[in-house]
Protein backbone atom coordinates (compact mmCIF):
# COMPACT_ATOMS: atom_id res chain seq x y z
CA UNK A 1 0.00 0.00 0.00
CA UNK A 2 0.82 3.29 -0.74
CA UNK A 3 1.19 6.16 2.04
CA UNK A 4 0.47 8.87 -0.32
CA UNK A 5 -2.87 7.53 -1.88
CA UNK A 6 -3.75 4.36 -0.06
CA UNK A 7 -4.28 2.70 -3.20
CA UNK A 8 -1.36 -0.07 -4.34
CA UNK A 9 1.32 2.06 -6.19
CA UNK A 10 3.87 0.64 -6.99
CA UNK A 11 5.68 2.00 -10.26
CA UNK A 12 2.99 4.41 -10.03
CA UNK A 13 0.44 2.41 -11.06
CA UNK A 14 -2.91 3.27 -9.08
CA UNK A 15 -3.68 6.69 -8.81
CA UNK A 16 -5.95 8.15 -6.25
CA UNK A 17 -8.68 10.33 -7.59
CA UNK A 18 -7.01 12.87 -5.01
CA UNK A 19 -4.33 13.47 -6.97
CA UNK A 20 -3.47 15.71 -9.50
CA UNK A 21 -0.37 17.78 -10.52
CA UNK A 22 -1.98 20.23 -12.94
CA UNK A 23 -5.43 21.95 -13.29
CA UNK A 24 -7.76 20.56 -15.84
CA UNK A 25 -5.21 17.53 -16.12
CA UNK A 26 -7.25 14.23 -17.12
CA UNK A 27 -5.74 11.27 -15.34
CA UNK A 28 -6.51 7.88 -15.40
CA UNK A 29 -7.80 6.27 -11.98
CA UNK A 30 -7.39 2.44 -11.84
CA UNK A 31 -7.84 0.75 -8.38
CA UNK A 32 -7.17 -2.60 -6.93
CA UNK A 33 -11.11 -3.65 -7.41
CA UNK A 34 -10.87 -2.51 -10.69
CA UNK A 35 -8.72 -4.83 -11.76
CA UNK A 36 -9.71 -8.02 -9.37
CA UNK A 37 -13.01 -7.58 -11.59
CA UNK A 38 -11.97 -7.17 -14.78
CA UNK A 39 -9.20 -9.34 -16.57
CA UNK A 40 -8.82 -7.54 -19.33
CA UNK A 41 -8.00 -4.18 -17.35
CA UNK A 42 -5.41 -6.54 -15.10
CA UNK A 43 -3.57 -7.49 -18.40
CA UNK A 44 -3.62 -3.84 -19.92
CA UNK A 45 -2.04 -2.79 -16.73
CA UNK A 46 1.04 -6.04 -16.24
CA UNK A 47 1.37 -4.59 -20.02
CA UNK A 48 1.86 -1.10 -18.52
CA UNK A 49 3.73 -1.76 -15.33
CA UNK A 50 6.52 -4.00 -18.00
CA UNK A 51 6.78 -1.47 -20.41
CA UNK A 52 7.04 1.36 -17.64
CA UNK A 53 10.20 -0.85 -16.48
CA UNK A 54 11.81 -0.46 -19.97
CA UNK A 55 11.32 3.28 -19.93
CA UNK A 56 13.29 2.92 -16.10
CA UNK A 57 15.71 1.32 -17.98
CA UNK A 58 15.97 3.30 -20.78
CA UNK A 59 16.00 6.70 -18.35
CA UNK A 60 18.50 5.03 -16.31
CA UNK A 61 21.20 4.57 -19.48
CA UNK A 62 19.86 8.22 -20.90
CA UNK A 63 20.76 10.10 -17.00
CA UNK A 64 24.42 7.88 -17.46
CA UNK A 65 25.19 8.73 -20.77
CA UNK A 66 24.18 12.63 -19.89
CA UNK A 67 26.95 12.14 -17.26
CA UNK A 68 29.19 10.67 -19.72
CA UNK A 69 28.80 13.34 -22.31
CA UNK A 70 29.42 16.21 -19.41
CA UNK A 71 32.28 14.88 -18.47
CA UNK A 72 33.79 15.14 -22.18
CA UNK A 73 32.29 18.51 -22.28
CA UNK A 74 34.17 19.46 -19.01
CA UNK A 75 37.41 18.39 -20.31
CA UNK A 76 36.67 20.31 -23.48
CA UNK A 77 36.18 24.00 -21.46
CA UNK A 78 39.17 22.72 -19.49
CA UNK A 79 40.86 22.95 -22.76
CA UNK A 80 39.10 26.07 -24.23
CA UNK A 81 40.20 28.05 -21.36
CA UNK A 82 43.81 27.30 -21.27
CA UNK A 83 43.42 28.32 -25.14
CA UNK A 84 41.90 31.45 -24.87
CA UNK A 85 38.59 29.92 -26.79
CA UNK A 86 35.29 31.42 -25.94
CA UNK A 87 32.41 29.22 -24.86
CA UNK A 88 30.19 29.01 -27.80
CA UNK A 89 31.58 27.34 -31.03
CA UNK A 90 29.08 28.25 -33.60
CA UNK A 91 30.60 26.10 -36.27
CA UNK A 92 30.59 23.23 -34.02
CA UNK A 93 26.44 24.29 -33.31
CA UNK A 94 25.61 23.56 -36.57
CA UNK A 95 27.01 20.83 -37.42
CA UNK A 96 25.06 19.28 -34.46
CA UNK A 97 22.12 20.67 -35.48
CA UNK A 98 22.57 19.11 -38.79
CA UNK A 99 23.82 15.34 -37.70
CA UNK A 100 21.22 15.09 -34.34
CA UNK A 101 18.64 16.09 -36.95
CA UNK A 102 19.64 13.05 -39.41
CA UNK A 103 19.73 10.70 -36.69
CA UNK A 104 16.54 11.28 -35.19
CA UNK A 105 14.97 11.09 -38.46
CA UNK A 106 16.78 7.88 -39.20
CA UNK A 107 15.92 6.56 -35.79
CA UNK A 108 12.35 7.64 -35.68
CA UNK A 109 12.71 10.05 -33.73
CA UNK A 110 10.34 14.01 -34.25
CA UNK A 111 13.61 16.15 -34.93
CA UNK A 112 12.14 18.53 -32.88
CA UNK A 113 12.46 16.39 -29.52
CA UNK A 114 16.28 16.15 -31.01
CA UNK A 115 16.82 19.76 -31.43
CA UNK A 116 15.36 19.88 -27.87
CA UNK A 117 18.11 17.66 -26.00
CA UNK A 118 21.01 19.66 -28.59
CA UNK A 119 19.76 23.09 -27.06
CA UNK A 120 19.54 21.59 -23.81
CA UNK A 121 23.46 20.17 -23.74
CA UNK A 122 24.93 23.22 -25.64
CA UNK A 123 23.27 25.60 -23.05
CA UNK A 124 24.44 23.43 -20.07
CA UNK A 125 27.72 22.87 -21.88
CA UNK A 126 28.08 26.70 -22.69
CA UNK A 127 27.69 27.61 -19.42
CA UNK A 128 30.21 25.00 -17.43
CA UNK A 129 32.54 26.21 -20.06
CA UNK A 130 31.90 29.56 -19.00
CA UNK A 131 32.46 28.91 -15.26
CA UNK A 132 35.64 27.01 -16.06
CA UNK A 133 37.28 29.95 -17.91
CA UNK A 134 36.44 32.40 -14.67
CA UNK A 135 38.00 30.32 -12.82
CA UNK A 136 40.98 30.14 -14.86
CA UNK A 137 41.08 26.57 -16.41
CA UNK A 138 40.14 24.85 -13.48
CA UNK A 139 36.55 22.45 -13.34
CA UNK A 140 36.20 22.92 -9.72
CA UNK A 141 33.58 20.75 -7.79
CA UNK A 142 30.38 20.70 -10.26
CA UNK A 143 32.21 19.36 -12.66
CA UNK A 144 34.47 17.06 -10.61
CA UNK A 145 34.67 13.96 -12.88
CA UNK A 146 35.91 16.33 -15.55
Amino acid sequence: MSETNGNDNEGGDWLSASVTRNPGEHATVIDSEQVADDPETALTVAKIKALRQSIDNVDTAIVSLLAERFKYTSQVGVLKARAGFAPADYKREDYQIERLHHIAVGAGLDPDIAEMYREFVVTEAKKRHQRIADAGGDPGVLDVFA
